[in-house]
């Protein structure tokens, strides 16, 4: 089994809790730290949540790292009715027995890409990419550094799910995206033409709700906030699960179809802020970008099945 190094930054967030709780329980993911952005709520939560979900799943050896409270040019924003006020649903908040690690989070990126050796080290961004962005600018060198930048952000053929043609990540810091996406890096992303794809249905939900650990509960908890959400707000039956989509191709690539193309995103313009024009006709040899146009949705569900049960039987063991 190979074992990739991570980052994951991130802004809990329902879908982000998730993504952590399968990436704490899979072995082939070596997690370096948790870095953690103001987005779905404000920043201050995001780090308490992160902390949260690391003491749930037992993975207290993973530092989590605060960052950016806010965009880089913009004002904040928030998508706490998708959330709930303190990001978790209808989990109760508590404070976690860890602290936050020391310095801000692109500073930690930054250390701990460029002390590895050259494409090493993956990046997995659920959130708004302002850390990324500020630990490029810090570590000029960082782009050609890092191993593949795996983002959940962007619409194409689905269009936005806050404009019409812009996804809450990228519109929420579209000069940081612009950053990342003009940097050179790697980039894999799962916008949500494929994270539509994948919905919690009841029985997938139900398979998550009979595994006995504290991380399985949580999960579910949490994936039925996002399903009485979906059908009151959205009026859709079973709520897409969008972060923990970049963690699942870092462990199975194969449940995604992925295509060759080159990222721009719309900076100038508030009407169409945030728009992620998505270009296929580009050498896919040459090609740094990488878009979701599939995906597996009962795999996807079955590999967080798979990987909670197997850490809940190593606990028990």
């Amino acid at each position: 089994m190979s074992i990739q190094s991570l980052i994951i930054d991130c802004d809990p967030g329902v879908d982000d809790a998730v993504a952590l709780f399968l990436a704490f329980a899979a072995p082939e993911l070596a997690l370096l730290a948790i870095t953690t952005v103001g987005g779905n709520v404000p920043g201050h939560l995001t780090q308490r949540n992160a902390r949260m979900m690391r003491q749930i799943a037992g993975r207290e050896d993973v530092p989590v790292f605060g960052g950016a409270e806010r965009p880089l040019k913009r004002p904040p924003a928030g998508a706490g009715v998708f959330h709930g006020a303190e990001g978790l649903g209808d989990l109760a908040p508590f404070p976690p027995r860890c602290i936050v690690g020391d310095g801000p989070a692109a500073n930690a990126i930054v250390d701990l890409v460029m002390s590895r050796p050259q494409g090493s080290v993956a990046v997995a961004v659920l959130g708004p990419m302002t850390n990324l962005a500020l630990a490029m600018r810090r570590e000029r060198r960082l782009a050609d550094w890092l191993g593949p930048v795996v983002i959940m952000g962007g619409a194409r053929s689905e269009g936005g799910n806050i404009t019409p043609s812009a996804e809450f990540n990228i519109w929420a810091d579209p000069d940081a995206a612009a950053v990342v996406f003009g940097s050179g890096c790697p980039v894999v992303a799962f916008g949500l033409d494929a994270t539509h794809q994948v919905r919690a249905t009841e029985d997938r939900i139900a398979a998550i709700e009979a595994i006995d650990s504290e991380a399985a509960r949580a999960t579910a908890s949490m994936l039925r906030f996002s399903q009485r959400v979906e059908r009151e707000v959205v009026g859709w039956d079973a709520a897409p699960l969008h972060d923990p989509c970049p963690i699942a191709w870092l462990i199975r690539p194969d449940l995604f179809e992925m295509k060759a193309c080159r990222i721009e995103v719309e900076t100038a313009s508030e009407l169409t802020r945030g728009h992620t024009a998505v270009e296929f006709r580009v050498d896919p040899a040459t090609a740094r970008h990488r878009w979701a146009v599939g995906a597996d949705a009962q795999g996807v569900f079955d590999l967080i099945v798979e990987k909670l049960t197997g850490q809940a039987q190593e606990a028990a063991a």
